[in-house]
């Protein structure tokens, strides 16, 4: 399988083809992310690649947007600290700076980070951290892509 997916993240996600997509939200998709420095990181893609913020969705779906975040970091977080008894706490970021379309990172965060990192924002780690192959989504975090999937149904849609 090649990587064509990741130059339309969204598109590709509407026609079933994004194979990193846990699953479909009521204003998005929730997907595992393509580095696992932090396991259990995700991303919250919206379902519209028009989106490039969250104030161009009506109130009602920006709502949405944001419940979904809620709800991808609630089983981020469950699901993580069941995995590792270091883990500490989920970082929930709307940033946009780099990617155009709206998207939510969820980061989970451990007692074993670098001393100096712990207490920083993701984005501080070292650029190696995000190309080295040894940190790349494959097979090995596959039981916690499960988990986290396994998590988002238990918490189901908001009422």
């Amino acid at each position: 399988m090649t990587d064509d997916w990741k130059r339309d993240r969204i598109g590709s996600a509407l026609k079933g083809e994004n194979p990193s997509v846990l699953r479909r939200l009521t204003a998005g998709f929730a997907v595992i992310g393509d580095v696992q420095f932090l396991p259990g990181y995700s991303v919250l893609l919206t379902d519209d690649p028009a989106v490039r913020r969250l104030s161009d969705l009506p109130k009602e779906k920006r709502l949405g947007f944001l419940s979904d975040m809620d709800r991808l970091g609630e089983a981020v977080e469950r699901a993580c600290r069941r995995a590792d008894p270091a883990f500490r706490r989920v970082n929930l970021e709307i940033l946009g700076n780099t990617d155009g379309f709206l998207h939510a990172h969820v980061w989970p965060r451990y007692e074993w980070e670098p001393a100096d990192l712990v207490g920083m924002p993701v984005w501080l780690y070292p650029r190696e951290r995000w190309s080295d192959s040894r940190f790349a989504l494959g097979p090995r975090h596959d039981e916690l892509r499960e988990a986290i999937g396994r998590e988002l149904d238990r918490l189901g849609s908001p009422e």
